[in-house]
């Protein structure tokens, strides 16, 4: 069995109630890997509910022997520039300041800033330099919101 979200989400489902795995990050090398879970919850994420998800995704990743060899597992909110990987995510942030990366070039390019203005079928609509950007889904290799911090 490989490590992925769907495995994890249902690890997690089993012991703690309302968390969605947001992202999961593998890291490092052979002799030491960093596996990174963000999570997410309806009444926000505290240190109480990382160690309690960081203790259930422990013993279910050791019981089964899923990774070989020395690793770090972290758990943490996904932040203020959370990432978007989901149509669910990008659903939540419409109206909102976006960043987008693509496999191929659309509208000009493969790098997109802007306002997310909708999610339609499988794709996301983009005001960008006032201009709208139409993206699928399946084409972005990485997404996040982006923080004004003015």
């Amino acid at each position: 069995m490989a490590l992925n979200e769907d495995w994890l989400q249902q690890v997690i489902d089993r012991e703690v109630e309302g968390v969605e795995l947001v992202a999961l990050e593998e890291a490092g090398n052979r002799r030491r890997r960093i596996v990174r879970l963000y999570i997410d919850h309806a009444s926000g994420v505290n240190h109480e509910l990382c160690a309690r998800v960081s203790a259930v995704v422990g013993a279910a990743l050791d019981e089964l022997d899923l990774i070989e060899g020395p690793y770090t597992l972290e758990v943490s909110s996904p932040g203020i520039e959370r990432p978007l990987r989901k149509r669910s995510h990008f659903e939540a942030q419409v109206g909102k300041q976006v960043y987008v990366k693509t496999r191929v070039p659309f509208e000009g390019g493969k790098v997109h800033r802007g306002l997310l203005r909708e999610v339609t079928g499988e794709e996301i609509v983009m005001e960008e330099a006032g201009r709208v950007v139409r993206i699928p889904i399946g084409e972005i290799t990485t997404a996040h919101l982006v923080y004004d911090f003015r």
